[in-house]
């Protein structure tokens, strides 16, 4: 879409100096000189002024530096146009899958969405779980299509997307496998007692948060430490530490020293695929085949 020595023209630019770019490009000095000289060639401009003092630009690179920054953002953007309107076209659903987020229910679900949907294929697209992760779901249409995940009306507004549920999925309960805990068929409040449980924060899902009240009134010696987001460290936690962790049954094999054990808490959670509030139209071809076989 355009030269990619202006790449390496905006990095001298900023660096200003020819080995602070190659460091940053991770090429040779040299290749960035050769680059440089055959960009002023081909432009026929001194884009540099050389000196014992350093490098600045002209008056001419100046310019054109200003210019070079919306070129390549501009064709930046328009590949990414092209990419969007190529999946459209070959109807192409970018699933988000992570540790926390497996695409096994739309795996359960596809054969029969792809009776209503000849033609649709999916794609998996690896993220990690984390803030960057989090702040990804309101870009849910760019990166990826849909994730399946939890979710309730706070959660979807917290992030900026929409949510077609699939189930509500029961609140379970990890515990630490030869631990105490782990040799119960189902773990009440009452066997919590004296324990350390590790719940989401506040604001997370409505539901927990429900529960954590009714701790709190009701078993005041069941100790709740809160955690920001389900990520691999906290089940390590759990399992390293001996802690009790308020779980869903999806996850039972995220850790091989956890026991995933059922319990009498009555929660259940809001489970389902999370997407763009104005999906694409192929996207909203493909929820709306979920909706009816799910």
């Amino acid at each position: 879409m355009y030269n990619p020595q202006l790449d390496t023209f905006i990095r001298v630019a900023e660096a200003g100096s020819f080995s602070k770019a190659a460091q940053d490009a991770f090429i040779t000095p040299t290749a960035v000189i050769k680059q440089m000289n055959l960009l002023e060639s081909r432009l026929g401009l001194t884009l540099f002024r050389r000196s014992h003092q350093g490098l600045s630009l002209t008056k001419a690179g100046e310019s054109l530096l200003k210019d070079a920054r919306h070129i390549v953002r501009y064709s930046q953007e328009s590949v990414a146009r092209a990419r969007m309107a190529e999946r459209a076209e070959k109807r192409v659903i970018r699933v988000g899958v992570s540790l926390m987020t497996p695409s096994t229910p739309l795996a359960r679900l596809w054969p029969r969405v792809k009776e209503r949907c000849p033609g649709m294929s999916l794609q998996v697209v690896t993220f990690e779980n984390g803030p960057e992760a989090a702040r990804g779901l309101a870009d849910l249409g760019r990166d990826m299509d849909v994730v399946v995940g939890v979710f309730d009306d706070n959660f979807l507004a917290e992030h900026g997307c929409a949510g077609l549920e699939l189930s509500r999925e029961p609140l379970w309960c990890a515990v630490p496998v030869g631990g105490e805990l782990g040799a119960l068929d189902m773990v009440t409040l009452d066997a919590l007692r004296g324990h350390d449980l590790l719940l989401i924060r506040r604001g997370w899902n409505a539901d927990i948060d429900a529960l954590r009240d009714r701790i709190h009134a009701d078993c005041p010696d069941v100790r709740v430490e809160d955690f920001p987001q389900y990520r691999a460290e906290v089940f390590n936690r759990a399992a390293n530490e001996d802690l009790a962790l308020a779980t869903l049954p999806v996850w039972r094999d995220v850790h091989p020293l956890l026991r995933t054990v059922p319990t009498d808490w009555g929660v259940t959670v809001s489970y389902g695929v999370l997407h763009a509030p104005e999906p694409a139209p192929h996207v909203a071809e493909f929820l709306d085949a979920v909706r009816a076989v799910a």
